[in-house]
């Protein structure tokens, strides 16, 4: 049967392609010919497209795109107190390209601002979502990004000589952001978490270790964090996360099933549902999703692919659903791309109708796996 609440049957990660215009507007932004009220209307006028686009397919929520934002993640991350943007001599190295030189790191006691300004974006998304009578769902990065990329070494040593004291501050920093956007109306919110499919990558590991950071029992910490996050959640509020092995330009970063994080990422945190990357080999079989607890909580498949215009074929679609049905009940399960179109604003290679094309792909499955 179908879903009332989030996560629905067929859902979707978050983020959008971005229309001409807004690439058009930030590009005028830069060059100083327009000013960024002028943006901002720009952008009002597309998230208000791109909702009634997503509510007149068939989806039962609509994010804004992410339109407003360059990164999926540090946009968020570099407005919280106590953080900031710079600019390294490298930037994140995907498969065969790497990404503009932007970083965050820790330079102040960590906090979440009552004036951060994507609560505002998430008060205007929810505005236009409540005129298409669709959910508005919003997105924003897992507190175990601030950590992990960057490690001890983005986390000033002056400001936390205990990295102890800089997880409980994570932890009340996002509680804090937690109820800061229910205050707002929000009632569907996703961390969008790559960490745990780092911590299932031997490569990223090393990785991490060769940067003086030791990964060992890292995800005991992440867990313990996004809990304290959400142990003050309304019923009423439905937290999902997202966990991606990289997106770039329809570049990844890593490899690994989920095997190594599985049991304590499904059994051990409290999030309402799970969007689980499962488009390619490199994500792994779907035998982790045994962890799943039975009950309420939701694995958001996602079988069809985000990074490539190709429309996937139904019946390859409803068979892998029912590869995951073998581990995980079909009324614990849904279906979405799986990943975001646009993680930044240059966006994955395919076209805006091979985008639409997929999403809807989606929700017409659904309705036959799941029923009207």
């Amino acid at each position: 049967m179908q879903r009332t609440k989030a996560p629905f049957r067929a859902d979707e990660v978050g983020s959008l392609l971005r229309p001409a215009k807004i690439k058009e507007a930030r590009s005028r932004l830069e060059k100083g010919e327009i000013s960024a009220d002028d943006l901002r209307k720009i952008e009002d006028v597309e998230i208000e497209k791109v909702v009634h686009k997503q509510a007149s397919i068939g989806l039962k929520l609509a994010t804004d795109g992410e339109f407003r934002r360059s990164w999926w993640h540090f946009d968020f991350l570099a407005k919280l107190t106590g953080c900031e943007l710079f600019h390294p001599d490298t930037g994140i190295q995907f498969t065969g390209v790497q990404t503009r030189h932007d970083a965050v790191r820790v330079i102040d006691k960590l906090d979440f601002p009552d004036n951060h300004p994507m609560l505002d974006h998430f008060r205007f998304l929810k505005k236009v979502a409540d005129q298409a009578h669709v959910t508005a769902k919003m997105t924003i990065p897992s507190p175990a990004v601030l950590h992990f990329r960057g490690g001890r070494k983005a986390i000033s040593k002056d400001v936390y000589p205990d990295l102890d004291a800089f997880y409980e501050d994570l932890g009340k920093t996002y509680r804090k952001a937690v109820k800061a956007f229910y205050d707002a109306g929000c009632r569907y919110l996703q961390f969008d978490d790559t960490v745990w499919a780092y911590l299932c990558s031997q490569d990223e590991l090393q990785k991490a270790r060769e940067r003086g950071d030791n990964p060992d029992g890292l995800q005991q910490i992440y867990a313990r964090i996004i809990n304290y996050a959400l142990a003050e959640k309304p019923a009423d509020m439905v937290v999902t996360t997202h966990v991606c092995r990289g997106n770039f330009r329809s570049t990844w970063i890593s490899s690994g099933g989920y095997e190594p994080v599985a049991e304590t990422m499904l059994a051990g945190t409290n999030y309402d549902g799970y969007f689980l990357e499962y488009d390619s080999d490199r994500a792994g079989g779907f035998e982790p999703l045994r962890f799943l607890p039975k009950g309420n909580k939701v694995v958001v498949v996602g079988v069809i692919t985000s990074k490539f215009g190709e429309l996937e074929k139904k019946d390859d679609i409803k068979r892998r659903l029912e590869e995951a049905a073998k581990f995980a009940p079909l009324e614990q399960l849904a279906l979405s791309p799986q990943c975001g179109f646009a993680s930044t604003e240059e966006g994955n290679i395919l076209s805006e109708e091979e985008q639409w094309a997929k999403l809807g792909l989606a929700v017409e499955i659904a309705k036959e796996v799941w029923g009207q």
